[in-house]
């Protein structure tokens, strides 16, 4: 009798792009057809995204940080290229941008901030050092949470900035849905570790963040379909600009892997790390803007899409072209 095939969670991880694609096209479908949906969606959307967040903090050795620094070199190239280089490019960027407050809200929002989940999932599928990304996503985490009001400040009109940011309910309740769970996860992470066989509960945290995105992308479509379809010529006009933003991201990765001497592998945690944003950790900031600013959160879930998509050409090009191995190769 042949034996049942059973999801594994790397196949989960491997196929994710097209469960959020499903998702997306789920959610606006239902909110096309039964806006009724959208107050309840709304409601829902908080907790589940709180149990997102802890579920994503959870893989992140938030007590570890001092382990990021092993390795100086990759080190110093994951800073510049993540909070220098990138902003950087961000900036120059912006003018290319629709004159929309809220779309080019979101697009700073998610591209100032480098990934600490999946970043891990596509460099091991990538080839790249598992151990090293792992290592520097606390630091990754704590630099973005630190730095991204600087970048905004710098970047945004003041006029812009303080009509989306200074509310009286939006930073709290932004600030406490990413704190609260960030808390609960170093709390888990200090019981797991106090005890033997406590880290099967990571493990099974493990498979919790792609179903629990792909829950949340769906609401999200039905509850802003009619904000999807009327920003739909503006995201057309952001697209070459997601785009763009990957294929510069790994270039760069590519110049400071040669510059610093990288080896192959780390060169490729680097190009990663530069190419893959935080998409979810930001969405608490901009569900909690004030209404008008809705155009900010589908820009956001876009870009992770577009990002997606990028990943399965990343797997392709970063292993087998950019960072391919060569005989007498000066980065090894």
């Amino acid at each position: 009798m042949q034996e049942p095939i059973l999801l594994s969670r790397d196949c989960l991880e491997r196929h994710q792009v097209w469960i959020y694609l499903a998702a997306i096209l789920s959610g606006l479908a239902l909110g096309t057809v039964a806006p009724v949906v959208a107050p309840l969606f709304e409601s829902v959307l908080w907790p589940v995204l709180a149990v997102l967040l802890y579920a994503t903090f959870v893989q992140v050795p938030l007590l570890h940080v001092r382990e990021a620094f092993r390795d100086r070199r990759f080190v110093v190239a994951v800073v510049l290229g993540n909070f220098l280089f990138i902003p950087l490019l961000v900036w120059i960027m912006l003018p290319l941008l629709p004159d929309d407050p809220a779309l080019r809200l979101g697009v700073l929002l998610v591209l100032l901030v480098p990934c600490t989940d999946w970043f891990m999932t596509f460099t091991q599928l990538g080839r790249g050092n598992t151990a090293k990304a792992v290592a520097i996503t606390p630091l990754n985490l704590l630099l973005q949470l630190l730095l991204l009001p600087v970048y905004l400040w710098l970047m945004l009109p003041a006029t812009e900035l303080g009509a989306a940011l200074i509310t009286a309910a939006m930073l709290p309740a932004a600030l406490t849905l990413i704190a609260l769970p960030l808390l609960l996860a170093g709390v888990t992470e200090r019981w797991v570790e106090a005890r033997r066989g406590r880290e099967v509960w990571r493990e099974r945290l493990a498979w919790w963040p792609v179903p629990l995105l792909g829950l949340v992308v769906f609401m999200i479509a039905g509850a802003q379909v009619n904000t999807v379809i009327s920003a739909g010529p503006a995201l057309l006009a952001v697209l070459p600009v997601f785009i763009g933003f990957l294929l510069v991201c790994a270039l760069l990765a590519r110049g400071l892997t040669r510059w610093l001497r990288l080896p192959l592998e780390t060169g490729r945690t680097l190009a990663f790390s530069m190419g893959t944003r935080n998409s979810f950790v930001v969405l608490p900031l901009a569900l909690a803007l004030p209404a008008g600013w809705e155009t900010t959160v589908v820009v956001i879930v876009f870009q992770s899409l577009v990002e997606l998509f990028g990943m399965v050409f990343y797997l392709w090009w970063v292993p087998r072209r950019l960072f391919k191995p060569a005989i007498n190769d000066s980065m090894d």
